[in-house]
């Protein structure tokens, strides 16, 4: 089943409707184009940790990784260091794992050089890999998990240094800011089919 009518009569792609939280972020956040170099760092850096786990495991230490993370301001955590490492490894509220905080870090280092002097220059490059066409999913048999726009995205990520970037991750990444829509035909939220 890949949509389940809630309380309020609305169908939603089944993975929103059962958690509270789940349901806000489909509702508010998932599909909707995203923008801002900070936006797309933290999503990258959430998307990063998210690797392995399930995403409701991130969304909700969101608010804490923000904390620890500066609001993920792309300098604040560039100015980062072993003793902060160090730190979070022993933080239990967040997901300790070593080689994804160093990577959050080293990431911001990358980000911070690519922005300087040109603003919106790290949501330009992730924009840019955008599919010229998505279709609305009928369900989530048709939802893949990567595609030839989210290789292409890893790679041109990889080629800059980032890590924890990988194809799926940033198939991810592309449908939780918005480039591509994958709220399945039934939802609410999906695009009116032609």
């Amino acid at each position: 089943m890949s949509v389940i009518v809630g309380e309020d009569g609305r169908g939603r792609c089944a993975w929103g409707a059962g958690d509270a939280e789940y349901l806000r972020y489909h509702d508010e956040e998932w599909g909707t184009p995203l923008h801002g170099d900070r936006q797309l760092f933290e999503k990258l850096s959430l998307e990063g940790f998210q690797a392995g786990l399930s995403w409701i495991t991130i969304l909700r230490r969101r608010p804490v990784f923000r904390e620890v993370f500066h609001g993920f301001d792309i300098s604040a955590v560039a100015h980062m260091g072993s003793a902060d490492v160090e730190a979070l490894l022993l933080d239990a509220r967040i997901i300790r794992h070593r080689g994804k905080i160093e990577a959050t870090i080293s990431n911001a280092k990358i980000a911070r050089e690519f922005v300087t002097g040109s603003p919106g220059a790290l949501d330009d490059l992730i924009w840019s890999f955008a599919p010229a066409q998505h279709d609305v999913p009928r369900d989530f048999s048709e939802v893949p998990a990567v595609t030839p726009e989210s290789t292409a995205l890893s790679k041109a990520l990889r080629t800059l240094g980032f890590r924890f970037v990988g194809p799926t991750t940033m198939y991810a990444l592309m449908q939780s800011s918005g480039i591509v829509d994958d709220h399945v035909s039934g939802c609410w939220r999906a695009k009116p089919t032609p």
